[in-house]
């Protein structure tokens, strides 16, 4: 069995439009006739630019191979260029590549992945939700709102989540790491309090930001929320300098989560040397698909800490990220997101109920992928997935961070 046949599907979720601006779903077909799908979880340039990338990754290092074969084709592409190196853009292509050619090694065995990379450790996978708008939420209110947050968030948890994430401490900015301004640690205090009041002990805060701090910035801040006893602190400073993160975590009685930014093995191990974190979040199309993520959590393990995979995507990345969970001793939770269009592209195979996801014990990635209502839903846009703004935040009027991507009318 030898991997022929490329082709990419580019889908754009249509409203309330949570998990980006579009979905890459690399589908890939053997010379045998076996079909896996991928995605790919790459954000650094355009859609048209990244299925270049994506073909081109393909066809130099994968096209006529085993699909078996995947540590050799990840350290083709990994060593692609003479670097050896993350490549955040050749890596999530990949990434999504590699996704599939699980999809395939499963279908062709009659297995699910888990079973094929560890077997079932797990017979069910806690969830978490981030805290989206409720039908009576006016926006962009609801993301500056404590009390529209604590709602939603009593909803998820009468729905049977046990955890719930929100990020009210501002946008990220490209200028990089800055001090909160008193309104954006007023703000988060006030979300912690109404959250836990709201939901009591039934349910974990998980407490976002997007590397948008300065050390003594991320420091204020957690100290001023710790009294709400968050499950996380996430991805305080910019991720790209795990010494500094280290401190947060030394100064600050939260946990600190990162990863969601990070590709493969060789971004993690420095974060987990350092201490910066005890929670990894890697999002599997982007740090080097399922295998490469087995090896982080392994990784993981060895520092005694845990996995909670990161999806702000769609629901192909989704699955691997379920049966990745499926198979390792060390899995915190897996975050979830809850769309008609989630649910419909996979034809609800893989669900939440009570709070937990039960892994797929259909071949491959457990789901049959609808082509057709992908392909009737194309990208005709022209920004990324996820966009940092230029301004600085405000110091004067306060800050608002309307969640991952616009609401589509």
């Amino acid at each position: 069995m030898k991997l022929q046949d490329l082709d990419i599907i580019v889908t754009s979720p249509p409203a309330p439009g949570w998990g980006g601006r579009y979905w890459i779903i690399p589908k890939i077909t053997t010379d045998t006739g076996v079909v896996g799908y991928g995605e790919c979880y790459a954000s650094s340039v355009g859609p048209a630019a990244m299925k270049a990338v994506i073909t081109d990754v393909f066809a130099r290092h994968m096209l006529g191979e085993n699909p078996e074969n995947i540590e050799l084709m990840f350290r083709r592409a990994y060593s692609s260029g003479f670097t050896q190196r993350p490549d955040l853009t050749v890596m999530g292509a990949f990434s999504g590549l590699e996704i599939a050619c699980w999809d395939i090694l499963g279908k062709d065995r009659d297995r699910p992945v888990h079973a094929l990379i560890g077997g079932r450790m797990n017979d069910r996978v806690r969830a978490y939700t981030y805290l989206y708008p409720q039908k009576t939420h006016p926006l962009p209110d609801f993301w500056a709102s404590a009390d529209m947050a604590a709602e939603s968030a009593l909803a998820m948890v009468d729905k049977g989540y046990t955890a719930v994430k929100f990020d009210p401490a501002g946008p990220y900015t490209i200028r990089g790491g800055h001090m909160p301004a008193m309104s954006d640690i007023a703000t988060s205090v006030a979300f912690c309090k109404a959250i836990r009041e709201a939901v009591g002990d039934r349910a974990d805060l998980l407490f976002g930001t997007h590397g948008q701090f300065s050390t003594a910035g991320a420091i204020r801040l957690g100290q001023a929320i710790e009294p709400y006893s968050p499950l996380w602190y996430e991805e305080p400073v910019p991720p790209d300098n795990p010494g500094e993160m280290a401190k947060v975590a030394q100064a600050v009685r939260i946990p600190v989560a990162t990863g969601e930014r990070l590709t493969t093995k060789a971004e993690f191990a420095p974060v987990l040397r350092s201490g910066a974190a005890t929670i990894l979040q890697p999002a599997l199309g982007r740090s080097g698909g399922i295998w490469e993520t087995r090896k982080i959590a392994a990784l993981a393990e060895a520092y005694n800490a845990q996995m909670a995979p990161h999806l702000y995507a769609g629901p192909v990345e989704w699955a691997a990220n379920v049966h990745l969970a499926a198979s390792i001793p060390n899995i915190l939770m897996a975050e979830s997101i809850e769309t008609p269009f989630h649910h419909a592209l996979i034809k609800g195979a893989i669900t939440v109920d009570d709070g937990y996801i039960t892994p797929p014990s259909a071949p491959g990635l457990g789901f049959d992928f609808d082509e057709d209502l992908a392909r009737a839903h194309p990208y005709t846009d022209d920004g990324l997935h996820l966009q940092m703004q230029e301004d600085p935040i405000n110091y004067v009027g306060g800050n608002i961070f309307a969640g991952g991507a616009p609401v589509k009318g």
